[in-house]
């Protein structure tokens, strides 16, 4: 039977565990908190950007960058798979991957093949595990502290892959934060770079009661000109924002 010095002594170690769990408990809110205010300021940025994208992209056609234009025939399609380097976060990387599989489960008589790029170890384990071909790798990203030159470098990466016929689609695969407790997984086209759907003007003009339109922006220089440097910022925009 334990002495009551050793029951003081488990009674002290408790409650120097207890206020240590406390004091990362408050630091993890402080981090999630930031992280939260962070992405819920820059997805307006990113929904805007491509709405005015999707405006001057419509009135240039396809003609003005390679970067719109799809292919005639898609046999190689790549992913970008955003999930966590860690476990112990409920479904959050199962759903990613299970996105994932989905995808190429529809695609799977269509005679495709799919490679990756990994954001975070769970993917990158996830595509190693079922021998397919990754083209990077990106460790220590997600969850935590990144600039926007992560994004541009691997929206570069894929450019060029997509330009040299490597990649005849790609795609980015992520969690939306809806709430604390809940994180959309998000399939979504990057190349070639959709236009602006018309359907969801038409849709969000209905629900304020309107007719539904595309804004005309008025652009200097010409929108030729302007899509030529923002159709490839848009792709990094993209894969940043998947990443916050």
């Amino acid at each position: 039977m334990p002495s009551l010095k050793d029951v003081k002594a488990k009674i002290g170690g408790v409650k120097k565990t207890r206020q240590i769990t406390k004091a990362m408990n408050m630091v993890a809110a402080s981090r999630l908190r930031g992280a939260q205010l962070k992405m819920e300021a820059f997805r307006p940025y990113a929904q805007k950007f491509g709405e005015v994208l999707g405006s001057l992209a419509g009135r240039a056609g396809e003609s003005v960058s390679p970067l719109l234009v799809p292919k005639k025939e898609v046999k190689n399609i790549h992913l970008v798979l955003c999930t966590s380097d860690r476990g112990l976060c409920g479904g959050f990387n199962s759903n990613l991957i299970g996105a994932a599989e989905k995808f190429m489960a529809e695609r799977a008589g269509q005679d495709v093949t799919v490679s990756f790029t990994c954001f975070g170890k769970k993917g990158r384990d996830f595509a190693r595990k079922q021998k397919f071909e990754r083209a990077a790798d990106y460790l220590g990203v997600i969850g935590g502290r990144f600039g926007f030159t992560v994004a541009s470098k691997s929206a570069q990466s894929l450019i060029f892959g997509f330009l040299s016929e490597k990649y005849d689609e790609v795609y980015v695969i992520y969690a939306e934060f809806v709430s604390m407790a809940k994180q959309k997984p998000v399939l979504q086209q990057i190349l070639p770079i959709p236009p602006l759907a018309e359907a969801e003007a038409e849709n969000a003009g209905a629900a304020e009661g309107g007719e539904g339109f595309l804004a005309e922006h008025i652009c200097e220089p010409s929108a030729d000109a302007l899509l030529s440097v923002l159709l490839p910022r848009n792709v990094s925009i993209q894969i940043y924002k998947a990443l916050l």
